[in-house]
């Protein structure tokens, strides 16, 4: 097995919204805002080649929606997917599987292409299984109002309409929230960010690597109360990410970072505040 880190571009959205009841004073430390209050952001994917299967977690926002749209995020940076793939030696045909944490734009916009010669929205990855499951497409094909701007349908509907759309297996009511897939890693489910989301549990040259998505955005989200301002269930989201982060301590986990537009990977460690920060580094650094 070999990993590699996709870089699909950065983004600005309100610091505010994303530290939720965390003053200014504090979150400014480590994520600085702008003259608008905007910090940046990352949307950095994870590319698994392992035997004959090249698994994509996560795809960016893409590129598709119109100026209209992108105008509210600050797109920013010289990144993309496609440059990214490119520097590993892949392109968009080779991939297998796509994996999706979650149906939120900024998480899947790319996994949907235009065909401007069709007219036609399509798989930006022809050859390869797009995967979700049950709970989480219902809550994204039928929105609540405060998400409803975050699942687009442009994104998502084009994956069942192609027959590319796969659904992992749920745990069942009682049973760990840790499940095995057929993609050859375990999945966390939690549910205070929304429903469902699915974070790859990977072991790699004998370490645990946790995709923590939306549970611990940036490095500045890792004390337990810092919870975005976008969640659903945010008290749910302190439960679940307690939990986590006793594990990951416990167990020595590398948290890998979505959405932090400068820090890849990360240890933590207990101290008399709580679970913090530990050390910061790349794959390069630790796996070579």
């Amino acid at each position: 097995m070999k990993l590699y880190t996709i870089e699909t571009g950065n983004f600005k959205l309100d610091g505010g919204a994303m530290f939720g009841i965390v003053p200014k004073s504090i979150w400014n430390k480590t994520n600085p805002a702008d003259e608008k209050n905007l910090i940046d952001l990352g949307m950095r994917c994870l590319l698994i080649e392992d035997g004959d299967r090249l698994i994509l977690i996560d795809t960016g926002i893409g590129n598709k929606q119109d100026d209209k749209f992108f105008s509210f995020y600050y797109l920013f940076g010289d990144f993309s997917l496609d440059i990214s793939l490119a520097k590993h030696g892949f392109n968009r045909d080779d991939i297998t599987d796509v994996f999706l944490t979650h149906l939120h734009f900024d998480h899947c916009g790319g996994a949907i292409k235009y065909n401007a010669e069709k007219d036609f929205l399509e798989p930006a990855f022809k050859n390869a299984t797009f995967w979700t499951n049950e709970n989480h497409w219902d809550w994204a094909v039928n929105p609540n109002p405060r998400e409803k701007a975050s699942f687009l349908k442009e994104n998502i509907l084009p994956m069942h309409e192609s027959g590319q759309l796969k659904m992992l297996s749920l745990p069942k009511v009682g049973e760990d929230r840790i499940t095995n897939t057929p993609l050859g890693f375990d999945v966390l489910y939690v549910d205070g960010h929304t429903e469902k989301q699915m974070l790859p549990m990977i072991m790699y040259k004998g370490k645990k690597i946790v995709f923590v998505a939306d549970l611990i955005p940036t490095v500045g989200h890792i004390p337990l109360i810092y919870v975005i301002g976008f969640d659903t269930r945010p008290l749910i989201t302190v439960e679940e990410k307690g939990k986590f982060l006793e594990e990951a301590v416990e167990n020595d986990y590398i948290l890998f970072f979505e959405h932090d537009s400068i820090h890849e990977l990360a240890t933590l460690k207990r101290t008399e505040k709580g679970i913090r920060l530990d050390e910061t580094f790349s794959f390069s650094e630790v796996f070579g």
